[in-house]
């Protein structure tokens, strides 16, 4: 796992790796708040009338206002991690080929599967977030329970979009998939931070490429 996360924090530093996720977190950005500035009042009522069961005054009225800019927050994270699963292949086999050159490339990830799997894994997100959002209020827990959210967004896509790329088995990327729970939370970890977050779904990747690849040659 130390080998891991030293070479993926390796990675992410090269200027290739940057300039890609400064592209993706741009454009990003733009979508992002072209869809907030139109959306916001009805984000506000919606979570507004959700939360107007709780006993506690102060949840309804500033907890409103902050799970709808949190709200707005995860939209923007489901955006750069789409994006990333979308163009992020000529990226991941360039790492894998200066890291490991005798790994041969076997295959491509498919777009529509990997849009599919993005957009399942952002409703199982977005439903568990509205389900346990009076949660995320309690502290310690409700930030190691949003990391956990986080992570659903980024383990299936990326495990499916790295594993398209070298391995043909299915009971070997299956076999690896069981291991990527907490890489993926590792991951999540850049979101806790405002324009760090835009290198969370390109992180999981190299995180995961490392994982699948194994040992560098």
């Amino acid at each position: 796992m130390k080998q891991i996360i030293t070479k993926s924090l390796q990675d992410i530093l090269s200027k290739d790796v940057i300039l890609f996720v400064l592209k993706m977190g741009l454009i990003s950005l733009a979508v992002t708040s072209l869809l907030t500035w139109n959306l916001w009042d009805t984000f506000n009522t919606l979570i507004s009338s959700y939360l107007s069961w709780i006993p506690w005054e102060w949840l309804q009225t500033s907890g409103a206002s902050v799970a709808t800019f949190s709200l707005a927050y995860m939209l923007f994270i489901i955006i750069v991690s789409l994006l990333t699963s979308l163009y992020s292949e000529k990226l991941l086999i360039s790492l894998a080929k200066k890291r490991y050159p005798d790994v041969p490339v076997v295959g491509s990830a498919n777009i529509t599967t990997s849009i599919l799997l993005t957009l399942k894994a952002s409703i199982i997100f977005l439903l568990l977030f509205m389900i346990t959002l009076p949660l995320l209020f309690i502290p310690m827990f409700g930030q190691v329970l949003v990391l956990y959210l986080w992570s659903i967004l980024l383990k299936e896509p990326t495990i499916y979009d790295v594993g398209a790329l070298f391995i043909n088995d299915k009971k070997v990327l299956k076999e690896k998939k069981k291991k990527t729970r907490i890489l993926a939370m590792i991951a999540a970890l850049f979101n806790y931070v405002p324009l760090v977050n835009i290198f969370a779904p390109v992180f999981a990747q190299i995180l995961f490429l490392h994982h699948i690849l194994g040992k560098e040659k």
